[in-house]
């Protein structure tokens, strides 16, 4: 669709404010260039002003279209931005052949130097999906995955032992509710007193052609939304300074959430979100991630026991029990509260501090409610007195504590 230019009148006068404006705006844009509402954010920032309304009201050309008052000071002429520029163009950016060092003069470089390579984790064991996702990240291939399952099995250390295992670079990203483009995309921020566009980590990720890791990806908003293109393995165009981003061969995506991004219907995971079907679509395949068999769940005890130097193979083998009876009582319905396999590492290590069984197991189940925390140290005592408990057992336990209150 051809954009329809207004004429408008130039005889502006620019007072000591507004001066401050247009030179930053041509500096960066070009001298009596046409730029967007977003070119005049950041010239402001650069200059150190308020948003120009004066601007946008007196200058529009067009949709979102706004032109630069000419300035008549050769020194603009010699600027990177301007370099060659014919005064009164009517266009979007300064010219296209001077375009790449004007872009490159905007962006900063970030992430270069470091080495983004996860850390290989002392006792990890490879379970479940690991193979797979192996088989998809040596393919080369697109192909983003969503994982899904309850919180501490191991979806997101799985993810990153195989990016370790492979010597290949991961980039997490947290995801919130606050998380918007500026922090997927990228943002002008301050870099050594200049006002620079700082490429985000999907940015990073495409350009080092690496998998990209979007973490409780569930907790977002429908501003994950400007990941389509992505998911859709084309590339991004970065309208603040105007420029299209492809990504090198190697770059995945992988997202990890304790729901189907359906939301939470029980409330357990307060604050998740029901994401848009359209943003679900475009990953290829979901992999649901059980918690591991006890004999896996006993190995990853054992690896950890090993890793922190407090090694008790008794004691492994009973909280593996513990926690299988506890979870089969979980999905029953009988108790409502579940033990994680991040949380028997949790107790490894707290043993390894304190020396003590029960206390370590205490201090890690203190966050549960007094009844539930009862219930499972009782469990508990049983399973090392070496009793044979039942899961009927257990839900006759929590029952009877339910209808003391």
């Amino acid at each position: 669709m051809k954009t329809v230019m207004k004429d408008i009148d130039m005889n502006i006068k620019l007072t000591p404010r507004k001066k401050l404006f247009v030179e930053a705006a041509a500096e960066m844009f070009g001298n009596g260039s046409t730029i967007t509402k977003d070119n005049a954010r950041v010239a402001a920032e650069k200059a150190k002003v308020p948003f120009p309304t004066w601007f946008r009201k007196s200058c529009n050309v067009g949709y979102n279209q706004f032109k630069l008052p000419e300035l008549d000071i050769p020194a603009f002429m010699d600027t990177p931005a301007t370099k060659g520029y014919v005064p009164g163009m009517q266009v979007a950016n300064p010219p296209a052949a001077n375009e790449p060092e004007m872009v490159m003069n905007l962006i900063a470089s970030n992430l270069d130097k470091q080495n983004l390579i996860p850390a290989p984790f002392e006792g990890f064991v490879p379970w479940g999906n690991y193979a797979n996702l192996k088989k998809i990240i040596k393919s080369g291939m697109f192909y983003p995955v969503f994982i899904t399952g309850l919180s501490g099995n191991g979806k997101t250390l799985m993810v990153e032992q195989l990016h370790a295992e492979l010597n290949k670079e991961l980039i997490r990203l947290n995801v919130t509710i606050e998380t918007d483009e500026d922090d997927l995309l990228g943002g002008f921020r301050l870099v050594n007193g200049e006002t620079k566009f700082v490429p985000g980590p999907v940015i990073e990720a495409m350009e080092r052609g690496c998998t990209l890791l979007l973490d409780e990806c569930d907790l977002g908003s429908n501003k994950l939304l400007a990941l389509q293109p992505v998911l859709e393995g084309k590339g991004v165009f970065l309208k603040k300074v105007n420029k299209w981003i492809t990504a090198k061969p190697g770059f995945n995506v992988m997202a990890t959430a304790n729901t189907k991004g359906k939301g939470s219907e029980d409330g357990r995971f307060i604050g998740t979100n029901i994401l848009n079907e359209a943003f679900l679509e475009r990953f290829a395949i979901t992999i649901e991630q059980p918690y591991p068999t006890a004999a896996i769940e006993k190995k990853i005890v054992m690896g950890s026991m090993k890793k922190y130097g407090e090694v008790d193979e008794e004691f492994a083998t009973n909280l593996v029990t513990w926690a299988e009876v506890i979870r089969k009582t979980f999905y029953d319905g009988g108790v409502d509260e579940i033990i994680s396999t991040r949380r028997l590492d949790h107790i490894v290590k707290a043993f390894t501090i304190f020396k003590d069984k029960m206390t370590a197991i205490e201090m890690c189940v203190a966050r549960f409610d007094d009844d539930t925390k009862e219930s499972f140290m009782d469990l508990y005592t049983k399973v090392d007195a070496g009793v044979m408990v039942s899961e009927d057992e257990v839900s006759e336990e929590k029952k009877e504590l339910e209808n003391a209150f």
